[in-house]
C-alpha cells in the first residue's frame, strides 16, 4: 500500500486533503503541520503534498532531501506562483494553487499514484535461491507458480524456485501481476488470450484461472491495457518524469 503524507500549516487544509486522498485512493495517510513533525516517526512516504507559503522556505530544502533519499514524489501547494521555480529546482512532481480544486487534486493524485506504481513495478526482485542472490527483472517473468513451500518463477530463459509465501511475492510484483488462481500469479503483459478457466500466455503456455476470478481478471486486464495505452500514448506521460519543462510552467502558471 502506498503511503501519502500531507504537510500543511493550516489545519483545515490538512483535513481537506486527507479526506480527498482517502476518497480517491486506497493508501495510508499521515498529516502534520511541518516537516519535522512529519518525519518524527521515521516513516517513508511515496507521495508528499507540501504547503509552501511565506515563512516556510526551510520546508523546501527538507522536501528536496526527502525526494532524493526516499524517491518521494513531491507536490507543492501554494496560494500563488512565487515558489514555482523552487518546485522546479527540487524536481517536484506538480504544483497546485489554493483554493484546491477537488477534481484537479484527484487527477494529480491519480497521476502520482500511477507514476509511483510504475516505478515500483520496474524495480527488480532481489531473491535468494540455491545459495546465491539473484536480481530478476519483473518484465521477464511470464507467471509465478506456487509449489509446496516454494514459488517458481517461469521466465524467459528458464525457471527459478525459492522459498517464499505467494502472498508476499504478489505484493512485491505489484499491479501488473494478477492472482488468477490460488497457485498462479500471471504477468498481465504476458497474456495472449484468456477464457473461462484458462489463460494462454505469449510463450505458448497455458495456466489455470479460477472461474470465480474470471470477471475480476477481465476488469484488471482491461485496466492494464488502458493504463499501458495512456502511459505510452498520452502527452503528459512524455513530460511528467520528475518535473516539467520550464517553458510549460511559465506559459500556464500552473502545471498541467
Amino acid at each position: 500500500m502506498l503511503q501519502v503524507a500531507v504537510c500543511a500549516g493550516e489545519a483545515a487544509l490538512r483535513e481537506q486533503l486527507k479526506g480527498l486522498i482517502l476518497r480517491t485512493q486506497e493508501c495510508g495517510v499521515r498529516v502534520a503541520a511541518d516537516m519535522r513533525g512529519l518525519l518524527s516517526g521515521g516513516e517513508q512516504f511515496d507521495i508528499l503534498f507540501l504547503e509552501i507559503e511565506e515563512g516556510m522556505r526551510d520546508q523546501i530544502g527538507i522536501a528536496a532531501e526527502i525526494r532524493q533519499d526516499m524517491d518521494t514524489l513531491v507536490i507543492f501547494i501554494s496560494s500563488g506562483q512565487d515558489y514555482v521555480f523552487d518546485a522546479f529546482n527540487v524536481q517536484a512532481f506538480h504544483y497546485l494553487l489554493k483554493p484546491v480544486d477537488e477534481e484537479r487534486f484527484a487527477d494529480v493524485l491519480c497521476r502520482a499514484v500511477h507514476e509511483k506504481m510504475t516505478r515500483k513495478e520496474k524495480e527488480p526482485l532481489l531473491i535468494r535461491a540455491k545459495g546465491s542472490f539473484y536480481r530478476v527483472e519483473k518484465k521477464n517473468i511470464f507467471y509465478v507458480e506456487n509449489v509446496a513451500r516454494k514459488v517458481v518463477l517461469h521466465m524467459k530463459g528458464g525457471e527459478l524456485a525459492y522459498y517464499a509465501r505467494m502472498k508476499e511475492v504478489e505484493e512485491e510484483l505489484g499491479s501488473c501481476f494478477f492472482r488468477c488462481h490460488r497457485g498462479y500469479l500471471v504477468n498481465l503483459g504476458a497474456v495472449r488470450s484468456y477464457g473461462m478457466g484458462s489463460i494462454l500466455l505469449k510463450n505458448g503456455e497455458t495456466i489455470l484461472m479460477a472461474k470465480q476470478k474470471y470477471s475480476e481478471f477481465a476488469a484488471a486486464y482491461a485496466g492494464f491495457l488502458h493504463a499501458d495505452y495512456r502511459h505510452t500514448g498520452s502527452h503528459y506521460a512524455e513530460n511528467q518524469h520528475d518535473g516539467f519543462q520550464r517553458e510549460q510552467i511559465l506559459e500556464s502558471g500552473e502545471w498541467v
